[in-house]
């Protein structure tokens, strides 16, 4: 039996992968735990995980304290391309390193991992690992970053890798050398090269596809409503961009309502943009929804190309129209359009007549959900959380090129 130690930021997207892989290998009988916000990670993985608790935001004082899960992360919504890039890093990635080191510190020290499992936006347990000598995976829950989007902008690519040293000198090892982004021993991709294209990394990288799981809770959502001989269609922009959507999802809205005597619309609407619509035969606005068991239904997704939506959509088969916002998501966004698997529109400049076309074009165009299938199929063969555990019990299995490394 072997401990793995999850280290994951506190967003959606990224613990649920996590929470995948990491039942896998309590079901093969190895002990896992968490270094993490205990409100991201108790919803999605159930109340007997085990959880060493994490500050993510640092107090006035400067001491490290928890936050709710609300206050987390927020930045400018008008904020795009290398702006909201630089406020990511310097409002939010940095300074949650700063705050989870000291619990994953303690975590380490109680738990004893034998193998550190560090998501992508987590680094600070990269360069703990690095420093402690201890073995470490990344959990890639997007793509965007091995697939050599940087290239193309050099400065930006050094100005992270100068906050990566700064961040180093504080809570890692100052003479380290791996990019705590990759590890250099196993980056799980829950992805395939189907979707990605050609990646930027070397024989480090494992393409394992979606971690998908059952959900421990989800939303109430009323069945009966859905016509099952009717086209359905999913509109969401995910929990982080309730800031920002009102006017999209306005477009959407209409859209879909022009549409209605052929189309049933499913529009999750957490931040309340849309107001009380009135009743609609042919459109559903809630809070949330029970994004996986819906998928189920639907034939066509619109989304900002936030990688879970997308990974879970092309998992079953379903295309889509991608209007990424920022981050990674044009990237991702880039992928679902280079790949066949939908169409991209623009997320600021798109009213409803561009976004009923773009609906009209993946739910009426064949090859769109044949590109979206031979994905889906893709995914599935990779193996998935089943996948990630094999490729970590082969990790922390006692390996002499790391023991020589932690003793110099």
């Amino acid at each position: 039996m072997s401990r793995f130690l999850f280290v994951v930021p506190p967003l959606v997207g990224h613990v649920n992968p996590a929470v995948g892989v990491a039942a896998e290998l309590t079901a093969r009988g190895h002990r896992t735990a968490w270094a993490a916000l205990p409100e991201a990670i108790m919803p999605l993985a159930g109340t007997d995980a085990e959880i060493h608790p994490c500050a993510v935001l640092p107090s006035v004082d400067g001491a490290p304290t928890p936050a709710s899960l609300g206050q987390v992360y927020r930045r400018p919504p008008e904020l795009r391309g290398t702006a909201a890039l630089k406020y990511l890093w310097e409002g939010f990635l940095v300074p949650l390193a700063d705050a989870m080191a000291p619990g994953i510190e303690a975590a380490i020290d109680r738990f004893r991992p034998d193998v550190l499992v560090v998501d992508q936006q987590a680094v600070a347990g990269a360069l703990i690992a690095e420093r402690r000598g201890l073995p470490w995976a990344t959990s890639a829950t997007t793509s965007a970053e091995f697939t050599g989007a940087l290239e193309g902008v050099p400065l930006v690519e050094a100005w992270i890798r100068g906050l990566l040293g700064e961040l180093r000198a504080r809570i890692g090892d100052p003479g380290g050398a791996a990019d705590p982004r990759f590890s250099p021993h196993l980056v799980l991709a829950f992805s395939t090269a189907e979707l990605t294209g050609p990646t930027a990394l070397g024989e480090s990288i494992r393409f394992v596809g979606p971690a998908i799981t059952p959900r421990p809770v989800e939303p109430t959502f009323p069945w009966e409503w859905l016509d099952p001989g009717r086209e359905t269609a999913l509109v969401t922009l995910g929990t982080a961009n309730t800031d920002t959507g009102a006017a999209f999802l306005a477009a959407c809205h209409q859209a879909v309502r022009e549409r209605s005597d052929r189309l049933q619309t499913v529009i999750a609407d957490p931040g309340g943009a849309l107001g009380d619509p009135p009743p609609d035969a042919a459109v559903l606005v809630l809070p949330s929804v029970p994004q996986l068991r819906l998928l189920e239904h639907v034939d066509a997704v619109v989304c900002h190309a936030g990688h879970n939506t997308v990974c879970e959509s092309l998992w079953h088969g379903v295309p889509l129209v991608v209007a990424p916002i920022r981050d990674d998501q044009p990237v991702v966004a880039g992928q679902v359009a280079a790949s066949g698997a939908g169409v991209r529109v623009r997320f600021g400049r798109t009213d409803a007549t561009r976004l009923g076309q773009a609906l009209d074009e993946v739910i009426g165009n064949a090859a769109h959900r044949a590109a979206a299938r031979r994905i889906g199929d893709s995914f599935r063969a990779a193996g998935g959380a089943a996948a990630a555990a094999t490729h970590l019990e082969q990790l922390a299995r006692p390996r002499p090129e790391l023991a020589e490394e932690s003793s110099r």
